[in-house]
């Protein structure tokens, strides 16, 4: 079967081209054309068919929260709830990481629970296994690794981060710069450059790339070019390791564009607020501008158990400036496995970023709701403050836990109402219909 990108250069809007035009107020034609440019791609699967999500150029700045088991804790059921629970938190797509217990079960009973496009990182399962069978993840036999990719696109994968960009050149760069402040803090990364540097050869996945397009195409998968260099600490944000696997990323996108597959740029990390408009022009400059999936970036790296905090304070600049599908943030990060609560503040923290973000990459059609907003916490409008929030069932919770002896107005202010002060002197008679 084709993928979205040969349908779209044969003229064709799919199924999901529609749907993701209808939701976003955009045209057919305008998306498929943005398909085709490699500009926007729908996380899909043929063998699922998951909700169409578009992400990229002229649409709204997404979501992805990811779950998964550790060697440490592994509970199928939690990580259900947990994939449910981003669900209804609103996440736009959602990625299963787990590295213990049972992948391939963890991985099904996940996907069948949510209707998101689900993503992973295969070689998180390829090194679990090798080690599992030979005692040493270092041993791991390059087939059962193209192996296990083809098994987890055939399970419904809608798009997959895959390690591509690292390659003994970056390893150089690495060397050569003297390390890092922070290490390296990819999983997927790690465990590649250890097996790079065990047995003295390249990365089969940038050396064979060809293949792993093959595999995804085969399934109309998006290939995610997973950033395994990535910054884990401020000081080390676009050193050369960095900037050397974006550099070979972009480039990947382009290759993997121009063999039918839908791609997908992955960024930082960590990195101060001043770095994240440059990070963003470069690599769309430098991908012919390719979706951009930004992780947060944490923008500070001293405020464990508020991280959702730091990353949603660099998730709105990433927006602002271009970023297309934003990775969330817990609370738990740096610090333990996130539990179901943590998912869901992790979440709606991105959410309320990447609103922020949009706000202000599409003004002229993204401050609308503010101005109903303001409009209605004048007029003392609750119903309608309630309607336009973006968790409205949160607001309400708060307001019917503190209820004031006048339901005009709320507990904060109660006889001291500025809204309703002001609007006892400025009535609407006198102002006309200018407000």
């Amino acid at each position: 079967m084709k993928t979205q990108v040969e349908f779209a250069r044969e003229g064709v809007v799919t199924p999901q081209m529609t749907e993701v035009a209808e939701r976003e107020g955009v045209s057919g034609h305008y998306l498929r054309e943005q398909i085709e440019l490699g500009t926007i791609v729908i996380p899909n699967n043929h063998n699922r068919k998951p909700k169409a999500v578009g992400i990229g150029k002229g649409l709204a700045t997404k979501v992805n929260a990811s779950i998964g088991t550790s060697s440490d804790i592994v509970d199928y059921e939690a990580e259900v709830r947990k994939a449910k629970a981003a669900q209804e938190a609103g996440a736009d797509t959602l990625m299963e990481l787990s590295v213990g217990g049972d992948l391939d079960r963890v991985r099904q009973e996940v996907i069948a629970a949510v209707d998101l496009p689900v993503g992973n990182v295969p070689l998180y399962q390829a090194f679990c296994e090798a080690a599992k069978k030979y005692g040493d993840p270092n041993k791991l036999d390059e087939e059962m690794l193209f192996d296990l990719i083809e098994q987890q696109c055939a399970d419904g994968m809608a798009f997959m981060a895959v390690h591509c960009g690292i390659n003994l050149y970056t390893i150089e760069r690495l060397r050569k710069q003297g390390y890092r402040y922070g290490g390296l803090v990819s999983k997927g990364g790690v465990s590649m450059v250890a097996w790079m540097m065990k047995n003295g050869k390249e990365n089969p996945l940038y050396e064979k790339f060809d293949r792993v397009i093959e595999i995804l195409k085969k399934y109309d998968t998006v290939l995610s070019l997973g950033n395994g260099l990535r910054a884990g600490a401020i000081h080390d944000s676009h050193d050369r390791a960095m900037v050397q696997e974006l550099l070979i990323n972009c480039e990947l996108a382009e290759l993997g564009r121009e063999m039918g597959c839908q791609m997908l740029v992955e960024g930082p990390g960590h990195m101060p607020l001043d770095e994240i408009e440059t990070n963003i022009k470069l690599q769309k400059r430098m991908s012919g501008d390719a979706p951009y999936y930004m992780l947060g970036p944490i923008s500070s790296d001293v405020a464990p158990g508020y991280d959702h905090i730091t990353a949603a304070i660099g998730s709105a600049q990433s927006s602002r400036y271009g970023a297309d599908l934003i990775c969330y943030i817990t609370p738990a990060e740096h610090l333990a496995l996130p539990n179901e609560q943590d998912v869901i503040d992790g979440v709606k923290a991105a959410k309320v970023a990447a609103y922020i973000g949009d706000m202000n990459k599409y003004p002229e059609r993204g401050r609308e709701r503010d101005k109903q907003m303001s409009k209605a916490r004048r007029d003392l409008d609750w119903k309608a403050q309630f309607d336009l929030a973006l968790f409205p069932q949160d607001a309400e919770k708060i307001r019917a836990s503190r209820v004031p002896e006048d339901e005009q107005t709320c507990t904060m202010c109660g006889d001291f109402c500025a809204s309703r002060g002001a609007g006892d002197l400025f009535r609407r008679d006198l102002c006309g219909d200018k407000i």
